[in-house]
């Protein structure tokens, strides 16, 4: 069952302190969920996963469940809140799910591309949820044109999915020719892929995007995939581990299986998963995101300090690096913005009027903590610049004498072509500006940024585990100079 849906709501972005429609930061690709849990009402519990993985993606959501080789799919642009309801839920059968939500890296913001994708083979369908970016896209889809595959998307998700089909097809298994497709794939993809025969989940050798693995409590033949941790935590399910970079998992009525495909796998976590995408009370690496964040703020405190009232975090992702930093430095932590927590993402456009009156649809001041203070505000990145601006402006307007701004990660200089929607080159202040320069544009007394060394020495794991490109341009995986040439502008970056 796969759904004619015509309605489509305008491609737009959340709006933010300043009204602007692009949000000043980094914007995960997607979030992956996969269920096997016969008995179980698969469909519901894939939606509560994907609620809790609403903050990799916003744009569009979907479920596809398989009963047999029959599938049923459902999938549109918005909210998994708003995407999904009872009645389309229980319209979902089976006892196996794949669920998606999507923030749009590769293929526009339409709902042909939302996910899972779902492609027909000779073993039946096959429905694939990716998160990551190939960076052989041009290549594999003229390998599959001239298969006379059927294109339907603009996605790399969907040349995947053709790739196992193609495999399959010419009298491959499920696990042979997944695994001979995923060996014609160059890039950042994690994946949970729904047949008619079991789950797989999926990482590229370098493991460039989170995978975990869980079973439902009390029942450990009942696996669930998800992207982070916190989507197994709201339906109860245990951790059970990572998904290992280079590894296929292949959950079946046998059980669980395990498949190290690639050769010579190397993991490269995206740092910034735990900087900033990944959920604060997600695990990684035994302990929360929320720990290692905390630490990073006392870092930052060591090496840059300032002389201040109180220490504020952008919400939310800048407040367990704020109150590392308060922590630290002994200088008392404070509540100084508000979010607006129903905001989510709007449709609707500021007037020009709203604008410049100052809409505050997310962040809004607390005039009376920050009147006469000396302020250190503590965030997670800058990548733009302009919400920052903005942001230290409506500190300023709120009583503040002094604003300090300190980010717990290392200047952004470089794009990223691994699933994450980074401008080119061009468009990240820091690769052309100062440090200095990005204080006088932002406004700010003082401005400091955490060091590369101090970002991976808190991880408290081996440093050459972690991609750290965007910081660097140190690409784990080659990136062909053609993609390179449409984000990498400049010819030398100023740190």
């Amino acid at each position: 069952m796969i759904p004619n849906h015509s309605h489509l709501l305008p491609d737009a972005e959340a709006v933010g302190i300043d009204g602007v429609a692009r949000p000043d930061k980094p914007e995960e690709a997607c979030g992956v969920f996969g269920i096997y849990a016969p008995g179980e009402d698969v469909a519901k519990l894939t939606y509560f996963g994907l609620y809790a993985l609403q903050h990799r993606g916003q744009e569009s959501a979907g479920i596809a469940t398989f009963v047999g080789e029959k599938v049923y799919l459902h999938k549109e642009m918005g909210l998994v809140s708003q995407v999904f309801n009872e009645s389309i839920l229980e319209e979902l059968p089976g006892d196996i799910a794949v669920g998606h939500t999507r923030y749009s890296t590769t293929g526009s913001s339409r709902v042909v591309n939302a996910q899972p994708a779902v492609v027909p083979t000779r073993l039946g369908s096959l429905a694939l949820t990716h998160n990551g970016n190939l960076v052989n896209t041009v290549q594999l889809r003229e390998e599959l044109q001239k298969s006379h595959c059927n294109l339907v998307t603009t996605t790399d998700s969907e040349l995947i999915a053709l790739a196992i089909a193609d495999e399959v097809n010419s009298g491959k298994a499920w696990l042979e020719g997944a695994i001979a497709a995923f060996q014609r794939c160059q890039g950042a993809f994690s994946l949970v892929i729904g047949t008619p025969a079991g789950v797989m989940g999926v990482r590229d050798p370098n493991g460039i995007r989170p995978l975990v693995i869980g079973t439902l409590a009390g029942n450990p033949q009942r696996y669930v995939l998800a992207s982070e941790t916190c989507g197994l935590d709201i339906i109860g399910a245990e951790y059970l581990r990572d998904v290992e970079p280079g590894e296929l998992v292949w959950i079946t009525e046998a059980g669980l299986a395990s498949f190290h495909w690639a050769q010579q796998p190397q993991r490269k976590l995206c740092i910034f998963e735990m900087i900033y995408f990944a959920r604060p009370d997600s695990i990684m690496h035994s302990e929360s995101l929320y720990t290692y964040r905390l630490r990073l703020g006392r870092q930052l405190a060591q090496e840059s300090p300032a002389k201040a009232d109180i220490v504020i975090g952008v919400p939310d992702s800048g407040i367990p690096a704020a109150i590392g930093f308060a922590q630290a430095s002994g200088i008392p932590y404070a509540e100084g913005l508000i979010k607006n927590r129903y905001v989510g993402r709007t449709f609707i456009q500021p007037t020009q009027m709203m604008r410049e009156s100052g809409l505050r649809m997310k962040l809004n001041p607390l005039k009376d903590v920050l009147a006469g203070k000396k302020i250190v505000i503590v965030d997670d990145s800058i990548v733009r610049g302009t919400t920052s601006c903005k942001l230290v402006r409506t500190l300023r307007d709120a009583g503040a004498v002094e604003v300090h701004m300190r980010v717990s990660s290392p200047p952004v200089t470089h794009p990223c072509f691994y699933g994450i929607d980074t401008d080119s080159q061009d468009q990240l202040i820091a690769a052309t500006k100062s440090v200095a320069e990005i204080a006088a544009q932002i406004e700010v007394d003082s401005l400091a940024y955490l060091s590369q060394e101090g970002m991976l020495k808190v991880t408290q794991e081996d440093t050459n585990t972690f991609c750290t490109a965007c910081f660097n341009g140190d690409y784990p995986i080659s990136v062909p100079e053609t993609v390179k040439r449409s984000k990498l502008m400049l010819e030398k970056v100023v740190v």
